[in-house]
């Protein structure tokens, strides 16, 4: 995954991923470590490509799927560790908000599944 520029003001300026990228992680994909729980996410780091959630549902990394309740559109990522309580909220990222289509601004309620 590309940086966005320095001189990046907008989301798809922030936003590096390609079309084939989107694609590939939009495509549909059986959750086959079943669900981990529901959680409240917040827009993480703009500069920080990819396709990923930062949560305390996860205690190592690994590939999962979340899907935004308010349309029921998922999206895969890598599922990364966040400190604090299992019931804490969780960061995704530009792309993945984006491709999930959930408001940049608002708090989006996840499923959050592993692979």
């Amino acid at each position: 995954m590309r940086t966005p520029p320095k001189t990046a003001r907008t989301a798809e300026q922030f936003d590096t991923t390609t079309k084939e990228e989107r694609a590939a992680a939009a495509a549909p994909v059986a959750a086959t470590g079943g669900q981990l729980g529901s959680t409240i996410a917040t827009l993480g780091d703009p500069t920080e490509p990819g396709f990923w959630v930062k949560t305390p549902l996860v205690k190592s990394q690994m590939a999962g799927k979340v899907t935004y309740k308010a349309n029921g559109k998922s999206v895969q990522v890598d599922l990364i560790p966040l400190d604090g309580a299992a019931d804490g909220g969780s960061q995704i990222s530009l792309a993945a908000m984006r491709l999930i289509e959930a408001p940049l601004t608002d708090l989006a309620e996840l499923d959050v599944f592993a692979n």
